[in-house]
């Protein structure tokens, strides 16, 4: 009785793996990130005219040779932000939203220009600047 058991698991066992061997998409070793294009990292920060970083600032992102922002996220808690965007040569350009709130000074943000080449990481920041009064 315990060989016909034994006999039982070890076919079980052949097919199981006669199966995973036949059908490779299944397989414990396939690479479960083949189907994720590859792509390039813009990551920044957003600073204050002080120097510290400045949360939830609305951050958009466009290709350079496009006018409407293809892109559109909120910088975080550490005032950083990360947009994945095709890998391949692209100019880009990355901007804040800054909305003037009652009784704060108006900010201004310049645009910074990044040049991916391929599937890499550009790191920036966007300074706010307190717009001159005139």
């Amino acid at each position: 009785m315990k060989r016909n058991k034994l006999l039982a698991f070890a076919a079980s066992f052949i097919l199981l793996l006669a199966g995973t061997v036949s059908s490779p998409q299944r397989a414990f070793w396939s690479d479960s990130n083949s189907h994720i294009k590859p792509y390039a990292l813009i990551f920044g920060t957003v600073w204050a005219p002080d120097d510290t970083p400045v949360y939830e600032v609305k951050v958009k992102i466009r290709r350079a040779n496009e006018k409407k922002a293809k892109w559109e996220l909120y910088s975080d808690h550490e005032g950083e932000f990360a947009q994945r965007v095709p890998a391949g040569k692209q100019d880009y350009i990355v901007w804040a939203e800054i909305k003037p709130q009652r009784g704060q000074p108006t900010m201004q943000v310049p645009e910074v220009k990044v040049h991916i080449e391929n599937d890499e990481r550009q790191d920036i920041g966007l300074h706010l600047k307190k717009a001159e009064a005139h």
